[in-house]
């Protein structure tokens, strides 16, 4: 095997080795979520009775049915499971209801649901505040210890958001209750979607390609010079 050949290998392997553990990553993070706590999703839970038509239960989740939501996690309950502390909630941003309540948990901040966007049914410990406060929601309740947040609202539909939230050649779009983010419009990209046409991808991927060629000759002619010196 030539120097060339060996280097470009080395090089594949390496791509391949990074793609394959982040999905390995993605995958151990769902089943650590899903593991939170013993025993499965009880059936008297409001996430049993939204899976029975949506989604199948593995663990403490609900994953979708749909083969475009196989692997994505459309329900999470974690009640009454003697958790004090949540920082993050892993790859559960599909999530459409998430049971938190009976647990000891004295603060919850908002950042933890932001990116949350699907999220229309969430069960707090009743001395929390739903998240984004009750403006972000359709309707706020207490009922058996637990805070019910229903509805999460469209922040950028509600009247007290103007347009300069967004830069020119953008628009609002929804990211959790109380976030929102800013998307640029079609024919528009780059730093605030000031560039104007179609994202230059075939270019990219050109520059990227040359660049490995270019690496993967340096390597190739350094490696072959080396071996006709030994």
């Amino acid at each position: 095997m030539t120097p060339g050949v060996t280097a470009s290998t080395v090089y594949l392997c390496t791509v391949f080795i990074v793609l394959f553990n982040v999905y390995v990553d993605s995958q151990d993070t769902d089943a650590q979520l899903c593991k939170m706590c013993e025993g499965t999703v009880p059936q008297d839970s409001p996430v049993w009775d939204f899976c029975l038509t949506k989604g199948h239960i593995r663990g403490r989740c609900c994953f979708g049915n749909e083969t475009s939501n196989v692997d994505a996690i459309i329900g999470l309950d974690l009640a009454n499971c003697s958790i004090s502390h949540v920082e993050h909630l892993y790859n559960s941003s599909t999530a459409f209801i998430i049971d938190l309540s009976n647990n000891p948990i004295s603060n919850l901040s908002d950042f933890i649901f932001q990116g949350f966007s699907h999220l229309t049914h969430l069960l707090l410990p009743s001395k929390l505040e739903c998240p984004g406060g009750n403006a972000s929601w359709e309707k706020v309740e207490v009922k058996n210890n637990a805070r019910i947040c229903k509805g999460q609202k469209n922040i950028c539909n509600q009247s007290n958001q103007t347009s300069w939230d967004c830069p020119e050649n953008s628009f609002c779009s929804p990211y959790g209750p109380g976030f929102f983010e800013c998307s640029c419009l079609h024919h528009f990209h780059g730093y605030k979607c000031m560039r104007q046409g179609e994202f230059p991808i075939v270019k990219v991927l050109g520059i990227l390609t040359g660049s490995t060629v270019v690496v993967s000759s340096l390597l190739w002619f350094t490696q072959r010079r080396k071996a006709k010196n030994i």
